[in-house]
């Protein structure tokens, strides 16, 4: 009986940091296509993105690169190799071999497309200058911008490497808020400049998002869900970065040139958070008592205690919120309420008494039946679909 042929198994390193939401959903990519493709023998290490190539690279006799090139060095091991390798991070270094990222020029468009939707006409964008992306995503939203009729203040950003440095630009990026023309709509090139942004708001004493109103790129929910308030992004397609670029690797391996060298993957649309979760209000009124309650809605704040504060009567502040909000002051006070208590639910282990009194509510069976009203379901119900598992299983056990 004939012994059937062992199939050689490809031997592929996969130089990719692991230290972000986007890098880990484009190695799940990679590992659906060798899952239903392969099998391949992969290298992979716990990797920051300036980490250095392996030693063994240089002289590595395997057969296929994925990588995410962070210096003209790299790139130069890399191509002495003379492996068929992908590219996944479009550094003014890539260019010799076959790309697979994302689609910057639409995501500059989709958070044009944001802000416009949301009736602003003033714009402007904070990036560093130092990423062919981020320059791309910066053009592509100034493009769209201008297309539509408006107008876009720019900020180009050094990167701060000491804690001087970042006070130094802060208090620059300070300045630069208060001259900006308000409502302004701003796109934050990635979501590591969208925090610096909502910082130097907050030390300013501008209200986000009724003055100002921010949208990062990447989605890193640790940044996201960190910053004051929350921050709006733009969410990549991580994993079908990685897909189809496993794909592009394996073509290559098999001695197949591609019929196109770059594969630009559109992102998935902005997950709209507090940064930017609001209309412009034109009417000063309610833009105040919208800020009044985003920032006093928990502490019980009343529509009675509101209108005092704000000198106007009810019936007033009743008309004119409607008209702009399509919400009665009581509406409102209620929804910021629920948005606490949703955020409560899914990032802590608090007891519904302890979020209750946190929140505004008078108590935790008030609570209970006004939140099962409105969402359909208990807030035991909305914790158990919604909290992350850490937290699930750190009270489970």
């Amino acid at each position: 009986m004939k012994k059937m042929p062992c199939r050689r198994i490809p031997r592929v390193a996969l130089l990719v940091e692991t230290t972000r939401t986007y890098t880990r959903e484009l190695l799940s990519g990679v590992r659906r296509y060798v899952a239903e493709h392969g099998p391949w023998s992969t290298f992979l290490e716990l990797r920051a993105l300036d980490s250095s190539p392996p030693e063994w690279l240089k002289h590595w006799d395997g057969d296929g690169l994925l990588t995410r090139t962070f210096t003209p060095e790299m790139s130069e091991i890399i191509r002495k190799t003379g492996l068929p390798a992908v590219e996944l991070r479009a550094t003014y270094h890539a260019g010799d071999r076959p790309f697979v990222g994302c689609d910057n020029v639409q995501i500059g468009r989709l958070v044009s497309e944001h802000f416009l939707e949301r009736g602003y006409s003033h714009f402007a964008a904070y990036s560093l200058h130092t990423e062919r992306f981020f320059i791309e995503r910066v053009q592509s939203f100034v493009s769209e911008t201008e297309r539509r009729g408006g107008k876009c203040a720019l900020l180009p950003e050094a990167n701060p490497d000491s804690a001087l440095d970042w006070e130094r630009n802060q208090a620059r990026l300070v300045a630069w808020i208060a001259q900006l023309p308000k409502p302004v709509g701003i796109f934050a090139a990635s979501d590591q400049l969208g925090v610096r942004l909502l910082d130097a708001c907050q030390r300013a004493g501008v209200a986000v998002p009724e003055e100002v109103a921010v949208v990062g790129a990447e989605n890193e929910e640790t940044l996201c869900s960190f910053a004051t308030p929350r921050l709006s992004s733009v969410q990549f397609d991580g994993f079908s970065v990685g897909l189809a670029a496993a794909e592009m690797l394996d073509r290559l391996m098999r001695g197949e040139t591609p019929k196109n060298g770059e594969v630009l993957i559109p992102a998935k649309g902005v997950v709209v958070r507090e940064s930017s979760d609001e209309y412009v209000i034109n009417d000063k009124l309610v833009a105040r008592a919208a800020r009044l309650i985003r920032e006093n809605a928990s502490t019980g704040l009343t529509v009675e205690m509101l209108c005092e504060t704000l000198k106007a009567s009810r019936s007033t502040l009743d008309r004119r919120m409607k008209a702009a909000l399509n919400r009665s002051p009581k509406e409102e006070i209620l929804r910021i309420r629920f948005r606490q208590v949703e955020g409560l639910l899914k990032e802590t282990d608090l007891t519904v008494d302890a979020i209750a009194e946190q929140t505004g509510f008078t108590n935790a069976h008030y609570l209970q039946t006004v939140f099962k009203a409105s969402r359909g379901q208990t807030p035991g119900q909305f914790r158990k679909a919604n909290q992350p598992q850490k937290l699930a299983s750190r009270k489970s056990g």
